[in-house]
């Protein structure tokens, strides 16, 4: 979610460039079914390897760059920056899919994230990957819809879906009580009968320790489907049972009753689960009396069913604009790591308890120029044979690119510099002049990892580029 309303983002639907709350709510679009040829055309000059499937229909791109799909610049924008010898020794291979795609111009989804149901518990020999999303009307700024999913048994060959998820539809809240949408407690004052709330920016992730899919998120309200200006916000989250394969209703996690957890979200986040199960969440949270957000990083308990707060690390932010906001969190090699968001630059953390962080510093180069990447996400892939950012910046053929959020790049991180090399750097997700900065990443194996990204289709026009709204499925392969 972004925060700011954009007057960019602010599209006409119809003659009077509005559409009601309640048209809006029951808008399910009529969703292309591409055939395989079509996806030939998803981008110019890709070539299908040879290991192209019914469900993975789209081209292949190795170690060295090979076959990457090519960005399309605008007139006067930088050359996009060519793939180098480190990075082709990089020791996986990116093989990039897509999941569906298609456009009707009024709406698209946004938010494609993904998690794994391990193998032992399905049954079948394979995982079973669940990637959630919701839909995005075009005509405003950040108004969704409830969850949908896909899924898929046979890694990414077919997906099946997308199928409307009934316990994440929008809730309307009249008055305080027990019947009152989860979150509204929060600040009551804040909200009128008639205001919806919704979960957003979820990302569902395997929970080992209670052997469930533990999705987490934060809570969005609207007055007259446009997001309500001063708002309660809480951290979201809700548990899938794969016995069931069924979500429960969501919840919210209740923080300590202080004012700057009024407006405090988990959205778009990766936590870590420590061996203990307990489980160390990022939020960002801000006093109603500021605009600037801080992170911290919470640990709770998990039962399997419901999240208990127990304690909260320092607060980190900047003042700068509106501070840090939008973390995620990764371990690796004992030490913990978190990237932020701000609107000016990207920046980084590291704790050796997972909750007490040092002084954040912006994400550079190692030849200590500035990544570029700024007012939008980053994530984190850990991995046995490295630490690494996938992020999108300034400076790669991308000028007409709403804020540089698209290609996704990859690049190893240094993690005593606290810097990301340059050389390493690749393209995972190629750019179409749609933004890709709302992304995912989930781990399938100890030797696969996934990044799952929507293009989504705003401001106006981004279709001319080529994109389509395909949920793009790139796979991070460790031979």
């Amino acid at each position: 979610m972004d925060e700011t309303q954009d007057k960019s983002q602010r599209l006409p639907n119809g003659p009077d460039g509005r559409k009601s709350a309640g048209q809006a709510s029951g808008l399910m679009p009529h969703e292309l079914q591409p055939s395989r040829r079509e996806f030939g055309r998803l981008v110019a000059g890709a070539v299908l390897s040879s290991g192209a499937t019914a469900g993975l229909l789209f081209p292949s791109y190795h170690a060295a760059g090979q076959n990457v799909p090519p960005t399309q610049a605008s007139p006067g924008s930088a050359p996009p920056q060519q793939p180098t010898d480190a990075a082709a020794a990089e020791p996986f291979r990116i093989e990039l899919g897509v999941a569906r795609q298609g456009f009707d111009g009024r709406s698209c989804w946004v938010h494609a994230r993904a998690g794994t149901i391990p193998a032992e518990q399905t049954g079948t020999g394979n995982p079973r990957v669940v990637m959630t999303m919701q839909r995005l009307l075009l005509s405003g700024s950040d108004v969704f819809y409830g969850l949908n999913q896909l899924h898929t048994d046979d890694l990414g060959e077919n997906w099946i879906g997308p199928t409307e998820l009934p316990t994440f539809v929008r809730r309307t809240f009249q008055q305080t009580g027990d019947d009152a949408p989860p979150g509204a407690s929060v600040a009551p004052q804040w909200l009128l009968p008639g205001d919806e709330t919704v979960v957003s920016d979820f990302t569902p992730k395997w929970h080992a320790k209670s052997g469930r899919l533990l999705g987490t998120g934060h809570t969005v309200w609207y007055r007259n489907n446009r997001v309500l200006g001063r708002r309660p916000r809480s951290v979201a989250y809700a548990v899938l049972d794969p016995a069931t394969f069924a979500w429960a209703d969501w919840r919210v996690l209740e923080l300590p009753d202080l004012p700057e957890f009024t407006n405090a979200g988990a959205g778009s986040g990766q936590r870590v689960d420590r061996e203990d199960g307990d489980v160390l969440v990022a939020i960002y949270h801000k006093d109603p009396a500021t605009e600037t957000f801080s992170v911290t990083v919470c640990r709770c308990e998990f039962d399997g069913q419901r999240m208990t707060h127990r304690e909260h690390g320092n607060r980190l932010t900047i003042d700068e604009k509106r501070g840090l906001y939008e973390p995620s969190l990764a371990q690796w090699q004992g030490r913990y790591y978190l990237t932020m968001r701000n609107d000016d630059h990207g920046y980084v953390s590291v704790s050796d308890d997972g909750l007490n962080y040092a002084q954040p510093r912006r994400w550079r180069f190692e030849d200590g120029s500035d990544l570029g990447n700024y007012n939008t996400q980053q994530h984190w892939v850990a991995h046995r044979d490295g630490l690494y950012l996938v992020y999108t910046r300034r400076g790669a053929g991308n000028d007409h690119v709403f804020r540089h959020r698209a290609p996704l790049f990859i690049a190893r991180v240094d993690p005593q510099r606290l810097c990301v090399i340059r050389s390493s750097e690749r393209v995972v997700v190629p750019q179409r002049g749609a933004r890709l900065g709302n992304f995912g990443v989930c781990e399938v194996s100890p030797d696969e990892i996934w990044i799952t990204a929507a293009e989504w289709m705003q401001p106006q026009g981004v279709e001319r580029h080529g994109s389509d709204n395909s949920l793009f499925v790139a796979k991070l392969r460790w031979s």
